[in-house]
Formats: structure tokens, C-alpha cells, sequence
């Protein structure tokens, strides 16, 4: 139907009544969604350079807790299965710890703390300078070569014995050579083992035989060992198997791990009642380095392996968690200077 005038019809529904009203036409006017336009706007201006947090199939931050759980489920379970009473794995690199149990308490080192008598006899003497044996040099208990005190001997032999056999006798003739007596050499070897680092180690012997006062920790010597093998002296010898003095002995290396552990470089064991098994020594695997330590040990050999294994497992990881820990798991480092106002999620 149409109409002189554009018309509106409005249907209007009251009391049962329809009625019928014309209007003159106007512009129909356009009916706008204030919301949608105010969204669409407001995504216009958010979408220019959105910032991803995190990216498609990006597993990082998993493998980031799993790796580190593994670490800890891992230690406590060598933990349980050292018989040694104190231990610690730390990096040789850095000095970082990678695993420890009860690493502070003050135990008797035993022969371990050898490793301070023949790093200060390797500075203190030349290898031909000839050594006296006195009596109370020649009467220390096993080990021991056997000193004839009628005799001198080359500093060279001594100095051997001590880091190879662990000789007593040997390490107290030094002691008196280099100090005037033992109880001023140990004194010496307090001082440097603080100088190196280790802050609980004193020392009242030049064998590590018991007595009274005398203590070291793991920490200290691992600390200390990881010190004087960077002096190639030292390093150079402790690694020998055997070696043939210049009087005809032959003198052999107690640390049996140069043989039956991969990656050996170098290491000292000891053993009395009061300290049972000790043991500091060095290993090697690829470009990774690690020092152990273990005292009070009643299956030396058995620990030193699983501590080994257990480094360099500890040692591979947590480098990885290292690098994955300077940057957030699955966070992208890009466009992190866009107003927060800006970040689209």
C-alpha cells in the first residue's frame, strides 16, 4: 500500500484492540552496537605488536621441573646409599657444590691431609736436596718405606712416597727438613690450608695420624685439593701409578680409582680407626671436572664410584638448568618494552 507521505506502522497491542497509527516518513535511523564498535576499536589498537608468552608446543618449562626434580630425587637416594658419614661433589671449574651430606662437621682427616705435606715440600725444597732421617722419623707407623736412618735420601723419593705410598716416615723427615720438627710444620700447613680456603682444617701432624685437635671437613678437602691441583707439579705426580726411587724401591699409588675409575686425573686416600676411610680426589669426563671428598667411609670404593657417577649426572643437569634458569620457561625475551597496557595474552 502506499502512501502520499512515507508512513510508519506501528502495531500497537492493547486491551485486545489493534490500532492503526500513521506517522509523516523520516530517515529510518540505524540502529549501532556501541559495545562491538568500542571492542573492535580497542583490538585495533591492541593488535600492533602483540607479545608472545610462550610458544607453540613449547615444552622448556617442563623438562625445566623435571630436570630439577630429578636432581633432588636423585640425591636423597645417594644419600641413602653412601656408607660414608660426610661427603661433597663440587664443580672443579667454579667451586659450585653439586651434592653434600653433613659436608661441615669436623672430623680426623687421615692420610688425606698428605696432599698439604707434599704440596708445601714441592715449594719449600729442591728434588735433589738430600733429607736426614731422624728417630722419631723412622719409628712412625705403617705406611711407611722403611727409612734407614744411616742414610739421606733425595727430596725427590720423599716426596713421592708421601703423595703415592703415603708414607709416615717420609712425611715427617720433610716435616723436620722444611720446619725444624713436626709440630712447627703442621702449624705451616694450618696456615695454608686457610690461605686456600679451608677454614675449619687444623692440622697437628704431617701424616694425618690421629690427635687431638686436628680436624678437617669434606668441603675443606675438596676445597683444598682443588686448589693445589691446579699447580702441574703436583698434579703431574699424584696421578702416577707407580715410580721407581732413585734407591732402588719401587713405590705404588694407594688410590686404586686411577684403574678402576673412568676419568681418574688424581687423588689421596687415608685410613685410621678414628677417621675409618677417607678419600679427596679428581675425575674427569669430556670438558667437565669434578672433586669429591668423603670421610668417616666404611666401603671407600663403593661410595667413590656412586659420588662419581652422581657428579657428572648432577654436573650435566644443572648446567642445562642453569641456562634455562636465566631465562623464565616458555617466555619469549622479544617486544618486552611494549607498555603493559599494550600485551595481549
Amino acid at each position: 500500500m502506499k502512501c502520499i507521505s512515507s508512513a510508519i506502522i506501528l502495531l500497537l497491542l492493547t486491551t485486545g484492540s489493534l490500532f492503526f497509527s500513521l506517522a509523516p516518513c523520516s530517515a529510518v535511523p540505524v540502529l549501532t552496537d556501541r559495545g562491538k564498535t568500542a571492542i573492535s576499536s580497542s583490538r585495533r589498537s591492541y593488535s600492533k605488536s602483540p607479545v608472545i608468552l610462550g610458544k607453540y608446543k613449547d615444552i622448556s618449562k617442563y623438562k625445566y621441573r623435571s630436570s630439577k626434580t630429578a636432581i633432588s630425587l636423585k640425591n636423597k637416594k645417594v644419600k641413602k646409599q653412601l656408607s660414608a658419614k660426610s661427603a661433597i661433589i663440587i664443580d672443579a671449574t667454579n667451586g659450585q657444590t653439586l651434592f653434600s651430606l653433613s659436608p661441615d662437621i669436623p672430623r680426623q682427616p687421615a692420610s688425606t691431609i698428605k696432599v698439604i705435606t707434599g704440596m708445601i715440600a714441592l715449594k719449600s725444597l729442591s728434588v735433589n736436596d738430600t733429607i736426614p732421617v731422624s728417630r722419631r722419623a723412622a719409628k712412625q707407623p705403617r705406611s711407611k718405606i722403611y727409612l734407614d736412618r744411616r742414610k739421606k735420601y733425595k727430596a725427590n723419593d720423599l716426596i713421592n712416597a708421601v703423595l703415592l705410598a703415603s708414607a709416615n716416615d717420609a712425611s715427617v723427615a720433610l716435616a723436620e727438613k722444611i720446619a725444624g720438627s713436626e709440630k712447627s710444620f703442621a702449624r705451616m700447613m694450618t696456615v695454608r690450608a686457610r690461605i686456600w680456603g679451608a677454614r675449619k682444617t687444623v692440622c697437628k701432624t704431617a701424616t694425618g695420624l690421629t690427635a687431638r685437635g686436628q680436624r678437617s671437613t669434606a668441603r675443606d678437602l675438596a676445597t683444598i685439593f682443588r686448589h693445589i691441583m691446579q699447580d702441574n707439579e703436583f698434579a703431574k705426580r699424584i696421578k702416577q701409578t707407580k715410580v721407581r726411587t732413585s734407591f732402588g724401591s719401587t713405590l705404588r699409588n694407594h688410590n686404586k680409582a686411577l684403574w678402576q675409575v673412568k676419568g681418574t686425573v688424581g687423588g689421596k686416600t687415608g685410613y685410621t680407626m678414628a677417621a675409618k676411610q677417607t678419600y679427596v680426589g679428581k675425575f674427569k669426563r669430556g670438558d667437565k671436572e669434578i672433586i669429591i671428598a668423603l670421610m668417616a667411609s666404611k666401603k671407600m670404593w663403593t661410595d667413590v664410584k656412586k659420588l662419581v657417577h652422581h657428579g657428572f649426572y648432577t654436573l650435566k643437569h644443572s648446567r642445562a638448568l642453569a641456562e634455562n634458569s636465566r631465562i623464565i620457561p616458555g617466555v619469549a625475551t622479544t617486544n618486552q618494552n611494549i607498555p603493559k597496557n599494550q600485551l595481549q595474552l
